[in-house]
């Protein structure tokens, strides 16, 4: 498999090792040709474990990397909570939701981080000379950051500066990232939100002066974020085992379709989902759940993705409070092509907004619909799903609810992905469920939510709040590129 430029088909290809290890700054790269699964396969992969199943899909894909290194690289998933690694949970007849939050920071992330951490540090070894040394930035609206330090923590020749909105996560989200003691690591906190943050990252990759600068000194940089195609590709294969599992388990049949429903902010998780089914899993619609900040929703179903005069509000699903999605370039490029998709992106980077027509807009509706959920949404959902099933869900997993509810085939399996543990969100959970006191520490929602549902504390959240920290500093994102320079003067 080759790689591709979203926006220029006449640019030279490049190998999967180039594109994780040198993602674009103009454009996006995505696959030439992706493989479609053999006849047999789901017949053939009925028995095989998530790991087994994993290293099946990555050999169709052929990505030129040694066997060795792909076997270790998928055995990174022993570190997970569970060995089926995202369990299938039965809700009702019609609805699983799909448990992506079992890897060590406790969000689905960790699906793509776990491997590509390792699978990247062995990369850039092999690419590297003994001096030379990879920087990786990282923009996060709360879970990309504490699954990236997690993934880097102690490779070397690998240094990583995380960068959150000050405010703009949750407290256990937070103490993820700056109870993080390795040296190589630097975390800092923006004056701005999650677009600022990424903004600000996808401009020093543009810049050249700031490339070089670094390459002075024998630093090269990368980024962790879904724009690096390394994490879609992990993304994709939970997609085509949900599918399996469901095959296996006789829940339906071969040829059946399933709908997958998506709480989505950077759209890696959905773009997963997309490219699962260009590869032949029969998803019907991919549905995008989205909170207040609701651009993605109206574009999938208006047909216009527009800032104007758009500010980002801060919900209680955080890790959702986006307003650019990288990943929809990549959507725009399977659906309309290079030429096109330079068309929207130039006219989105002059005038904040572009609009598809009508053609185009049945084309994307043909694969997505879209719904938008507030706060009080989300704490209903977390309410009525406890109530009805005795399962406890996030605020994130919550948005998706609302896509369940406006089903349109009583017939078909609807596949919720689970993006988070709720012990990440406690707060506003216990509130959801009937908690009634304001500003609840992390430590008693848990206590509560532990009692009503007669469950653990879960063991994360205790550890993380025994955890010593150190305070970030608090920049403006003009200041990130000298607090880099300074961060790496001091840890050479």
């Amino acid at each position: 498999m080759q790689f591709l430029n979203t926006r220029d088909d006449d640019a030279q290809k490049v190998s999967f090792a180039n594109a994780i290890l040198n993602p674009n700054t103009n454009g996006l790269f995505v696959p030439d040709e992706l493989p479609k699964l053999p006849s047999d396969f789901f017949e053939k992969t009925k028995n095989y474990n998530y790991k087994q199943f994993a290293l099946e899909v990555f050999r169709l894909f052929d990505l030129g990397l040694d066997e060795k290194l792909l076997k270790q690289t998928i055995d990174t998933y022993d570190a997970f909570d569970t060995k089926e690694v995202c369990p299938l949970v039965k809700i009702k007849d019609d609805l699983f939701i799909l448990e992506l939050f079992n890897g060590q920071t406790k969000a689905f992330k960790d699906m793509a981080l776990t491997p590509f951490g390792y699978l990247f540090s062995k990369l850039a070894k092999e690419n590297a000379n003994k001096d030379k040394q990879y920087l990786i930035i990282v923009a996060t609206s709360g879970d990309t950051g504490p699954a990236t330090l997690n993934a880097f923590k102690n490779c070397d020749g690998i240094k990583v500066v995380c960068m959150y909105p000050n405010g703009g996560t949750s407290d256990i989200q937070r103490l993820q990232m700056i109870s993080d003691s390795d040296t190589n690591h630097k975390i800092l906190a923006i004056n701005g939100n999650f677009d600022d943050a990424q903004s600000a990252l996808k401009r020093l990759l543009a810049c050249d002066e700031f490339k070089d600068k670094l390459q002075q000194n024998n630093t090269y940089l990368s980024v962790a974020n879904s724009v690096n195609f390394g994490r879609i590709a992990f993304q994709i294969v939970y997609h085509i085992y949900t599918y399996a599992q469901l095959l296996a388990n006789n829940i339906i049949k071969k040829g059946d379709s399933v709908r997958v429903v998506v709480p989505s902010g950077n759209f890696g998780n959905a773009l997963g989902a997309y490219y699962a089914k260009a590869m032949g899993v029969n998803i019907s619609k991919i549905a995008i759940c989205t909170n207040q900040n609701n651009v993605l929703s109206d574009f999938i179903n208006k047909g216009i993705y527009d800032l104007r005069g758009k500010k980002l509000i801060k919900t209680n699903s955080p890790a959702m409070d986006i307003l650019k999605s990288s990943n929809v370039e990549r959507v725009l490029y399977e659906l309309f092509g290079s030429k096109r998709t330079s068309q929207f992106i130039d006219e989105f980077e002059q005038n904040k907004f572009y609009q598809l027509n009508d053609n185009e807009i049945e084309k994307l509706q043909q694969t997505f619909e879209a719904f938008c959920s507030d706060d009080k949404d989300c704490a209903k959902s977390i309410s009525q799903c406890y109530e009805q099933n005795n399962y406890i869900i996030d605020p994130h997993t919550a948005t998706a609810f609302k896509a369940y509810e406006h089903k349109t085939n009583n017939n078909e399996i609807n596949i919720i992905c689970s993006t988070a543990h709720w012990g990440k969100f406690a707060p506003f959970v216990a509130n959801a469920l009937g908690n009634k006191e304001c500003n609840i520490s992390d430590a008693k929602a848990c206590e509560f939510i532990a009692n009503r549902a007669d469950i653990k504390m879960p063991s994360f959240v205790k550890s993380l709040l025994k955890t010593s920290t150190q305070e970030p500093k608090i920049i403006n994102t003009n200041q990130l590129s000298d607090e880099i320079f300074e961060f790496l003067k001091t840890n050479l």
